[in-house]
């Protein structure tokens, strides 16, 4: 009887959390994947290239949980969120059963090699100048704020200004 009771209280408790889990589900919504990602892409290169910054692009899709993760850090750490506004434009680009953007995917070599989310960024005239495998910023079940705000530092427009160098 004693067993029958636990087991009726764990199979309860798991039934109460679901819709939980469903409604945290529900909140992250980033991606799009019924968007025109090629105009959408397009935009943000003309952004960036209006502000002087460069194009993040974040590949991934609203069924990731490492996306999720990573999108509470960039939006809820203060000097992320900063180093991320002063230095590009963001785009998240969808990769779902919905729509996996091939076209683009393979425009920009095909990032998903290295999972997901897989972060490219582009200068402001749209050429890729890195990919990023998220998981080297990894960090026990989220992302090391070091290694994402050196990531973001490396490939700022600031690092490629030759005034920079003129010391080394």
């Amino acid at each position: 009887m004693k067993k029958n009771l636990v087991r009726l209280s764990v199979v309860l408790a798991l039934l109460y959390s679901l819709p939980i889990l469903g409604q945290e589900r529900e909140k992250f919504a980033l991606y799009k994947p019924a968007e025109n990602a090629k105009m959408a892409l397009d935009s943000a290169i003309s952004e960036a290239a209006r502000q002087g910054k460069h194009v993040f692009v974040q590949i991934g899709g609203n069924w990731c949980s490492w996306c999720a993760r990573f999108h509470d850090l960039a939006t809820k750490d203060k000097q992320v969120d900063s180093a991320i506004q002063k230095n590009f434009v963001v785009y998240h680009l969808n990769y779902s059963k919905e729509n996996k953007n091939p076209e683009i995917l393979k425009q920009l070599e095909f990032p998903q090699r290295f999972g997901f989310p897989v972060f490219i960024i582009l200068d402001s005239k749209g050429r890729r100048l890195h990919t990023q495998n998220s998981s080297y910023l990894e960090e026990g079940k989220g992302y090391s704020k070091e290694k994402v705000i050196s990531f973001l530092n490396d490939w700022a427009p600031a690092a490629f200004q030759p005034e920079q160098y003129k010391n080394y």
